[in-house]
């Protein structure tokens, strides 16, 4: 009963959405609904996977500062991951929700120097908090609660002195006096004076015009007068006056008139104490943010004594009562029961008869993708869809509580909303070019703001053989023409142990591939990338504005030709579509002072074709269908059928002219 029972100030689980983890907030208030419903108005905390990558960074550096300073015992890696969830972040976001969706208490503590971070992973439902998450502006503070425990927050006792033993330390630099008890007053000489001084401090308000405005009556300007700045400046003047009564009440009443001597509750107008009400109730005694936003011309002391002054007026009295009524009429507690349906990511339900591997519609061999464990009494569908992932109810109730895997996984970052890295489906032309190993280092530098290190796949013994075997689960051609879609390789491996023993023991024919020894390919590139010497620099030669400069062929990589070094029918060179070479048409090969560089970024593909006058004009002569089928198979030759000319009409003789001239009548 008592767990199902929720206050005002306990940190609760919100469930959002049954796939992901639950929400972790604190509970402000609990207001019925007009339709009979509870709703919890609560204040937001933030888990890592919530934020963005770069303050993730600066909340790791924040941990290292805190393990040097606290000199925390050494932690393992797997430790440190699930610290990480443990995280939170505390926010000022307030939100409404709807009190059904709460699914259990948890523990919140702010994180103190004393505390042993291994402690928390000890204890169930347990995190901790030390900085303090803005989503509007998208920064990390550091909270300003912080409880100041330790060896360097501790007073320095001096050594007590011995009998005897005078003390040699300047009292006028430790202490300033400011009352000497022994004088030579009564008492009742003291409280005359300290009337003598409010009368003064009333005379003083009804000369002054801005405090006539403010306290118009003469009981308004007694009661200020009346106030703990008066009676301290009648104090201090009796000291520095040696408590010579005469000389104080000369110093009262100088030669230009009385001394007016005013607090903050006077100096602050009805707007100013209005904002800070405003702000008071808005940021609580966060006094450095009610100056900030609201009185940034006012001082942090001027604040913080306001405060304490109005507390002692009518008006903090008054709102105290309705604070007090408004609790009263609102809701304290709320019992919500045990939340009992079942989750819609369950894939097998206890007591059914298990489907493949005991995971209904999922492949054979499926672990946890957590702990790797086969054996569950419950499975949850777990990641993408296409991954078919699963969890077992273990690591399926850490994952709704804490937000992630018990072991750091690659996957796990693929089910994080709001991700930074963007999948390779999603990459726009230039990023795929920038990781194709065609491009020029140069090209991807400017292609990329980061240059991506090349790496090469190795694959397994187990790998090249659960490909043979498992070729109905891994359908390597579906997944050659979808390179960006993920592969769940540990399935693949498991259900490729499960067929392994059953599978023939008949050795698999492989079709011979005749391949060329290795001098004839380096004979073969040193023909088609031969060494050229450079070209004086001069002049530069004039180019044609229609010829757009090509790059310079290099021996192309992983064994494949170069364009220009295409075809050759009967010793005659053919282009790259296949259409006979002419003089006038130029190969990639041929260099060409540049005029303009193509700029990659701007380029739709890395190799640009330009065609020329003869080019665009042969292709007049071919059919549409004609057209196609060259673009389809480039490496076949195609038969251009050129018109004959025009045979020349005959001129017609005209006969000579004579040398009469011709006269032209109107």
């Amino acid at each position: 009963m008592a767990a199902n029972m929720y206050r005002v100030g306990d940190y609760v689980y919100f469930e959002n959405s049954s796939s992901n983890p639950y929400l972790i907030r604190r509970i402000e208030e609990l207001n019925k609904t007009a339709n009979g419903n509870v709703e919890a108005k609560v204040v937001c905390l933030f888990r890592r996977r919530d934020i963005s990558g770069n303050l993730n960074t600066l909340a790791d550096s924040n941990a290292r500062d805190f393990e040097e300073e606290s000199k925390q015992p050494p932690i393992a890696e797997q430790q440190k991951h699930q610290l990480k969830h443990r995280e939170l972040f505390l926010s000022r976001q307030f939100e409404s929700l709807p009190a059904t969706h709460i699914r259990g208490k948890c523990n919140v503590t702010l994180l103190n120097e004393t505390d042993v971070l291994t402690s928390y992973l000890e204890r169930e439902d347990c995190f901790f908090y030390s900085l303090v998450f803005d989503p509007v502006q998208k920064t990390l503070l550091a909270d300003q609660g912080e409880i100041r425990v330790g060896s360097k927050y501790q007073a320095e006792i001096p050594d007590k002195l011995a009998e005897g033993e005078s003390d040699n330390r300047v009292q006028e630099k430790l202490e300033t006096k400011v009352w000497d008890p022994d004088n030579q007053l009564k008492d009742s000489q003291i409280d005359q004076f300290l009337v003598v001084a409010r009368a003064v401090g009333t005379f003083a308000r009804a000369l002054d015009c801005s405090s006539s405005i403010r306290q118009p009556s003469l009981h308004m300007s007694a009661a200020a007068a009346s106030r703990d700045i008066t009676l301290f400046h009648a104090m201090d003047t009796l000291q520095k006056n040696g408590y010579d009564l005469a000389k104080a009440m000369s110093t009262l009443v100088p030669q230009g008139g009385p001394v007016l001597c005013r607090d903050e509750m006077e100096e602050w107008s009805a707007s100013e104490a209005m904002l800070f009400e405003e702000a008071l109730e808005k940021y609580g005694k966060d006094f450095n943010d009610i100056r900030q936003d609201f009185l940034p011309w006012k001082s942090l002391a001027s604040v913080v004594q306001f405060y304490y002054m109005w507390k002692t007026t009518d008006r903090y009295i008054q709102q105290k009562r309705l604070k007090a009524a408004e609790a009263d009429s609102k809701l304290k507690q709320v019992y919500i029961p045990t939340y009992t349906k079942p989750n819609p990511n369950q894939i097998m339900a206890p007591g059914n008869k298990p489907g493949m591997n005991g995971a209904a519609g999922f492949q054979k061999g499926l672990c946890c993708e957590s702990c790797h464990t086969a054996q569950s009494p419950q499975w949850y569908a777990w990641g993408p869809p296409n991954m078919q992932c699963r969890l077992c109810a273990s690591c399926w109730i850490y994952w709704k509580k804490y937000g992630g895997l018990k072991t750091p996984t690659q996957l796990e970052g693929a089910t994080r909303s709001g991700s930074d890295a963007a999948p390779r489906g999603h990459m726009t032309r230039q990023e795929v070019q920038g990781m194709s190993p065609f491009t020029s280092s140069a090209g991807r530098a400017k292609l990329l703001a980061k240059n991506r290190q090349t790496f090469i796949l190795q694959t397994t013994k187990l790998t090249r053989i659960a490909r043979r075997v498992c070729q109905d689960i891994l359908q390597s051609r579906r997944a050659a023409r979808r390179p960006y879609a993920s592969i769940n390789a540990n399935a693949v491996k498991a259900e490729c142990m499960i067929r392994l023993p059953k599978a023939s023991k008949s050795a698999i024919k492989n079709r011979p591939i005749p391949r060329p020894s290795l001098v004839n390919i380096v004979k073969e590139l040193a023909v088609q990338a031969p060494l050229k010497l450079k070209a004086p620099r001069g002049a530069p030669t004039p180019i044609n504005r229609n010829q757009a400069s090509q790059p310079r062929s290099a021996p192309a990589l992983l064994g494949k030709r170069p364009f220009d070094s295409g075809s050759y029918v009967g010793g005659h060179p053919f282009s790259t579509n296949g259409r006979p070479f002419m003089s006038s048409m130029r190969t990639t090969s041929q260099s060409v002072i540049k005029r303009q560089r193509v700029s990659h970024g701007d380029a739709p593909n890395p190799v640009v074709f330009v065609a020329t006058k003869e080019t665009r004009a042969l292709r007049k002569h071919l059919t549409q269908a004609e057209m196609r089928r060259a673009a389809r198979k480039p490496n076949i030759p195609v038969r251009v059928k050129i018109p004959l000319p025009p045979r020349p009409l005959p001129v017609p003789i005209l006969p000579s002219s004579t040398s009469e001239p011709i006269v032209l009548e109107d």
